[in-house]
């Protein structure tokens, strides 16, 4: 229509504004410019958005990507530098600043209503065709997705389970043994089945409490969005909070658990270089497979001091104990290492590492496994009475286990978006099922290992510690690679709990995730700080993680999700009475739950 009216606009003859006659000259002039102007619209609007450089457009190989100079001297509405993207296979590639212009209006026009009202939702004909979209990942990346069937991943159910069974393993299988002790060796399986079929039940609710938001579209939400659309802006704040909580918890346990195997492997490298031979002043075991009990020993002697041969040089020995101890000087080394890295603005090369932690319950579960084999097994059953070897099979400190077992089972924050990516969104409540059963199983083989095989007598199971491996001596080899494996994957996860950290606490606050380096500097100096005192006076992760996740634990996996059911049922008034008890008593363990760990 554009060229029509240009070339009536130039016969000549024609009238242009205001009915003033053109003359045939002047009109063939304005055609041609006309003309012009349209042939340059339309090869501008053709061109990719993505430029080769340094090679033939017509070959779309692995290339890099950047402006076209040309593109510099025009001037564009919604400029945006570019950004480095990281592809699938790891080639640097370049954004140009008409993609990261249709990105931001995108995002600009969705932030000018509720994600309720689609009216400026951009409609399909104005976005990329699939093959050209990227989807960005909060740790800095960028991959080109493959083709979709109705928006979903491609990731198989196996792929799925594993991923979950993944991200819910975590520093709370080192506590489970001690979580056991605590409750009592039956009272412990019946608490960890039924805290994992409650959590898996609250999790189930998370997971359906989006289609049961009638007349909008929820594909998009996650859990948070959830909240906020019932309970508005508290329901969005409250989330953060507990969110934080959970996150913050998470670091400090990192924190005292680095703390603890950056010490005993600086222990074990000293005394194998020197070729210390020391027996631990804690009482233990003896034979190849030594057990300790730290707990009895007082903690001002480091445990190297005796048992050493006389060629040793005391001074020297001396000197090491008392620039590596692990309260008073090595929570601080780690400053040097991790602080840096914490202030980097993506993490993303760390997530690289992320494997490690599958590496590592495996090898834990080995661990577990041949110790268990050497030690035998060592149980008597009393289910109320003490003795001096064996806790009885019920105990009052019960609780403390059920608040380790809510941060154990705890996935509820992310879980909506961990099964976007299943290919079969049917099989969504099958796949987390089977996820926590293997979690729960994986539970079960830790901590009754690790409690029946503790060889009592001679030791009592008092003495198992809230992390088992520090049961085992410092010059255990097993032991050793144990530490050194996580010590190295918690080095690589912490930067990343604290990129989360700070997306979520400066990107709510400030809009931004990086306002500036004093911002993010003094957000981690104030984080690290804090896993600092708790290394030094309140090192104990069964207590931490208890504390941290009956906190995050009474919103997320008891509140939130029963609330939620129940004002749906109640707005389309499907509520029963049956229902509305139920979920008001899982309320009601929730809030017990996190009490009890005050009083116990």
């Amino acid at each position: 229509p554009a060229k029509r009216r240009a070339q009536e606009f130039g016969r000549p003859g024609a009238r242009g504004c205001g009915g003033v006659q053109v003359p045939a000259a002047e009109g063939q002039n304005n055609l041609q410019d006309l003309e012009e102007i349209y042939s340059s619209n339309m090869e501008e609007d053709i061109k990719p958005l993505l430029i080769p450089v340094g090679g033939d457009e017509s070959d779309y190989g692995i290339m890099n990507i950047q402006f076209d100079p040309a593109d510099l001297k025009c001037k564009r509405p919604f400029h945006v530098e570019p950004s480095n993207i990281v592809s699938v296979n790891d080639d640097t590639q370049r954004v140009t600043d008409e993609a990261s212009a249709m990105n931001k209006r995108i995002h600009y026009y969705s932030k000018l209503t509720s994600r309720s009202d689609r009216a400026l939702i951009a409609p399909d004909h104005v976005l990329p065709a699939p093959e050209e979209i990227y989807v960005y990942s909060p740790l800095g990346t960028a991959f080109k997705i493959d083709d979709c069937t109705d928006g979903y991943g491609k990731n198989s159910s196996i792929v799925t389970i594993f991923m979950i069974w993944n991200t819910m393993m975590g520093t709370s299988i080192l506590s489970m043994p001690w979580g056991i002790k605590q409750a009592g060796f039956t009272t412990g399986i019946c608490l960890i089945l039924l805290m994992g079929s409650l959590t898996l039940y609250c999790c189930y609710r998370v997971v359906k409490s989006r289609t049961m938001i009638p007349l909008i579209d929820t594909s998009n939400w996650e859990f948070p969005d959830v909240c906020k659309y019932y309970f508005g802006s508290f329901g969005q704040w409250s989330s953060l909070l507990f969110s934080m909580v959970s996150l913050v918890g998470a670091m400090v346990i990192y924190w005292v658990l680095m703390s603890n195997f950056l010490f005993n492997t600086g222990k074990f490298i000293y005394n194998y270089v020197h070729d210390i031979n020391v027996t631990d002043l804690v009482p233990g075991t003896n034979g190849s497979n030594r057990v300790i009990c730290p707990g009895t020993a007082n903690e001002d002697q480091p445990g190297n001091k005796s048992g050493m041969f006389p060629s040793v040089n005391n001074t020297s020995f001396e000197l090491f104990e008392e620039w590596w101890s692990k309260s008073r000087t090595v929570p601080f080394y780690l400053i040097v290492v991790v602080l840096p890295l914490l202030n980097l603005k993506s993490p993303s090369f760390f997530a690289k590492f992320n494997i490690l932690g599958t590496v590592s319950v495996v090898y834990l579960v080995f661990l577990v496994t041949l110790k268990t084999a050497h030690l035998g097994l060592h149980l008597e059953f009393n289910w109320f009475t003490a003795n001096e070897f064996f806790v009885p099979e019920f105990r009052i400190q019960f609780p403390q286990l059920t608040g380790v077992l809510t941060l154990a089972f705890f996935i509820h924050n992310c879980v909506i978006t961990l099964l976007k990516n299943n290919k079969k969104q049917e099989n969504n409540v099958r796949d987390l099922s089977i996820a926590y059963f293997l979690v729960g199983l994986t539970y079960l083989y830790v901590g009754l290992l690790i409690f029946a095989a503790f060889p009592s007598p001679p030791l009592s199971k008092e003495c198992i510690e809230q992390n088992f491996l520090d049961n085992f001596p410092s010059d255990d080899i097993m032991s050793f690679v144990a530490r050194l494996f996580l010590l190295f994957q918690m080095i690589t996860v912490y930067p990343l709990l604290g990129y989360l950290a700070r997306v979520q606490l400066l990107g709510h606050v400030f809009g931004n995730v990086y306002p500036s380096i004093f911002h993010v500097l003094v957000l981690n100096i104030a984080i690290v700080g804090l896993g600092v005192t708790m290394a030094i006076f309140y090192p104990n992760i069964g207590g931490i993680i208890r504390y941290s996740g009956a906190t995050c634990g009474l919103a997320f996996v008891f509140v939130y999700p029963s609330l939620i059911y129940m004002i749906s049922l109640h707005q389309s008034g499907q509520l029963t009475w049956s229902t509305l008890i139920v979920h008001i008593f899982i309320i009601i363990l929730g809030l017990a739950n996190l009490i009890a760990q005050f009083l116990l």
